[in-house]
């Protein structure tokens, strides 16, 4: 058994005396929230690190998805994905919208384009794909189905942060994306989340939405939510931009590691890199097959626990199998079934060092 806990992931943290710099100009300005310096400069240095024109920060992701379909007043049915987390679905549901599930694509997982169009009606407004694991979509073809039939694309990148395809962000696909910095992410501020627009108008939309409405002393001009981000967050994430880059390539090689390690092991399967991508290795998913392998999926789950290392299902179970949920399912999601009864995601983060992964591959073989 490992001395140490292993868990699937850890936050990135910068060194606290760094952080602690950021914090003495908080306690001097007394500024804590409200659109205050540090919130304005770390929008601005993100949007030019992402390669985004307009972004808005919120406190964090699921309240930026729900405040993008509320920007696009959206209603009716959204096409959306079943491997995902529970959060894609709930932001239709608090949003009085209907979701309709297609199944995934078989190897990424990602919303299949090939099952959208037959789950369109009069009352779909739009799509809501997300980049599994910060895997691209296909946009493209996803791109033209809402386009021919004239519904909104919003993307749910909450794993996608720096990701680029063909040497640009995946960001910009849609007509809105969001990002989380949830402390399980790539890129973290404690909590927190943004969202990317294209225009100075809607950019302008998502900020009243995400303060009440409030655009001045004396005028409210519609019903907004207070989802701010606060100055200690946006400070943190200042100084997180300065590491990222850095954890993003010890996770690619952390990943390159097990590939290396698990690429004959009979039974086991993972993805490879998509071609012409900048990944950010934010998780790094196995697939079983049991009859191969020789081990169910959740026997080698517990196996490890027992061992002291943490792994995970994810997405398990599938949305469509929580019970919000189950009354709705319209199609065959024999793809998402698929994955959920055998994906476990594997420990990865920065500090995550090759003895410790040689531990784990080493449990799987016995």
């Amino acid at each position: 058994m490992s001395s140490e806990k292993i868990s699937v992931t850890q936050p990135s943290l910068p060194p606290i005396d760094d952080f602690i710099e950021y914090l003495k100009e908080i306690w001097d300005s007394k500024i804590l929230t409200n659109n205050g310096p540090f919130h304005q400069q770390f929008e601005k240095e993100l949007a030019d690190f992402l390669g985004v024109k307009y972004i808005s920060l919120i406190s964090n992701g699921t309240l930026a998805l729900m405040i993008a379909i509320k920007a696009l007043a959206l209603k009716g049915e959204i096409i959306t994905t079943p491997y995902s987390f529970v959060a894609t679905a709930h932001a239709l549901l608090w949003n009085k919208i209907s979701p309709v599930f297609v199944d995934v694509e078989p190897i990424y997982g990602n919303l299949d384009p090939n099952k959208i169009e037959a789950a369109i009606t009069p009352q779909t407004t739009a799509i809501l794909p997300v980049h599994v694991y910060g895997n691209p979509c296909n946009n493209q073809r996803i791109k033209a189905i809402a386009k021919k039939h004239n519904l909104k694309l919003i993307y749910d990148a909450a794993h996608s942060f720096a990701v680029e395809e063909n040497g640009t962000t995946i960001l910009n696909f849609g007509d809105l994306s969001i990002l989380s910095f949830h402390a399980t992410k790539v890129f973290n501020t404690f909590e927190g989340g943004a969202i990317i627009s294209h225009s100075a108008t809607m950019k302008k939309h998502i900020d009243n939405l995400k303060n009440f409405g409030i655009i001045n002393e004396t005028s409210v001009v519609e019903p907004g939510i207070n989802a701010k981000m606060n100055e200690l967050q946006a400070a943190f994430g200042i100084l997180q931009l300065k590491y990222v880059e850095y954890n993003i390539q010890k996770r690619k090689l952390i990943a390159n590691f097990y590939r290396e390690e698990l690429k004959d092991i009979l039974g086991i399967s993972f993805l490879g890199d998509v071609n012409n991508t900048k990944h950010n290795y934010s998780y790094f998913p196995i697939f079983i097959d049991a009859q191969q392998y020789g081990m169910h999926r959740d026997k080698l789950y517990q196996k490890l626990k027992d061992h002291n290392i943490y792994s995970r299902r994810y997405f398990y179970p599938l949305i469509t199998d929580f019970s919000p949920y189950k009354e709705i399912i319209k199609f065959d999601l024999s793809n998402a079934n698929k994955l959920a009864e055998g994906v476990l995601c594997l420990p990865i983060y920065p500090n995550l060092n090759k003895e410790q992964i040689k531990e784990i591959v080493q449990l799987m073989l016995q």
